[in-house]
């Protein structure tokens, strides 16, 4: 009996049914003296117990082989199915085989010179990132010696921050000396206070402790003016209680003896805001600096002033 498919199964269950049952007979006990069986030969085997023997073998044998002639077919089947997938999947596969044959292929040499080129890239930014504040920095520098033509500056850039004084890159060897003035295109910026050979520290014009004398444009009122803390604004203290002031009137420096620390004639701020109640000896304003003193960036320190 062969069995070629999954089909034949049902026909060689029923021939294994149609078989000849194999009765177990009950174990005969021995008696008598003589230690023999009835119905047993000589050698103490029951009569038929071989040919059932081999009758259980072959049912046996016959079972393997149906479970092994299965198997083969269910693998047959598998094989179909496999193919049949294959061909199915087989263009999709092809398909993102060839949009990743690039990502794949890019290894060895081509990712070396992918990191080569990234690192070029990154110098030639840098590169066109100095060039453009180099640029920019020479544009401050011909705005800072355009606002005030009739002073020597030594330009310098902003270099650390620190509350309210500032380093800059210019010192002693550059000709930069304490109490010296510093400026912007805009006005004034602060005074030199201490100076090393490569650089100087300025103290701000908003410092609390900073002080400058002043007039107003106009009228020429004297007054000094101080740093303050909270909203950027100066405070501007007039000698004169009745003088005339309003908002909008520029102020500028009073120019100390000898011309240092500040020349006259250097743009202070703009008056913001006049205090209504008057004293009997001065007359206060706040004053609105000229200088951004959160953007600063190149300065000049006035060595000369004619």
């Amino acid at each position: 009996m062969t069995v070629r498919t999954l089909r034949d199964l049902p026909r060689v269950e029923r021939t294994l049914r149609a078989l000849p049952r194999v009765e177990r007979r009950p174990r005969l006990r021995p008696f008598g003296g003589s230690g023999r069986v009835r119905g047993v030969s000589g050698s103490g085997r029951v009569a038929g117990r071989s040919a059932a023997g081999r009758r259980g073998r072959v049912v046996v044998v016959l079972s393997l082989s149906a479970v092994v002639l299965a198997t083969a077919d269910l693998r047959g089947h598998a094989s179909v199915l496999r193919t049949a997938g294959a061909a199915v999947a087989g263009p999709a596969e092809q398909v993102l085989a060839a949009v990743t044959a690039p990502a794949r292929a890019l290894s060895g040499d081509d990712q070396v010179r992918v990191q080569e080129l990234e690192r070029h890239n990154a110098r030639l930014a840098a590169e066109l990132w100095a060039e453009r504040a180099a640029r920019a920095r020479e544009a401050g520098r011909d705005r800072l010696q355009a606002a005030h033509p009739r002073m020597t500056l030594v330009p310098a850039d902003v270099v650390a921050v620190r509350g309210d004084v500032v380093t800059i890159s210019a010192g002693t060897r550059d000709g930069v000396r304490p109490d010296l003035a510093v400026v912007t295109a805009d006005g004034l910026v602060g005074r030199v206070v201490e100076a090393g050979p490569d650089v100087a520290t300025v103290l701000l014009l908003t410092a609390p402790h900073a002080s400058v004398g002043v007039r107003t444009a106009g009228p020429n009122e004297i007054g000094t003016v101080t740093g303050r803390r909270g909203d950027g604004l100066l405070s501007l203290r007039l000698l004169d209680a009745d003088a005339p002031l309003r908002p909008g009137q520029q102020v500028v420096t009073l120019g100390s003896s000898g011309g240092s620390p500040y020349p006259p004639g250097i743009p202070v701020g703009t008056v913001e805001r006049v205090d209504p109640v008057r004293d009997q000896l001065t007359r206060t304003a706040l004053v609105r600096p000229a200088v951004t003193f959160s953007t600063l960036d190149v300065l000049g320190v006035i060595t000369d002033a004619d």
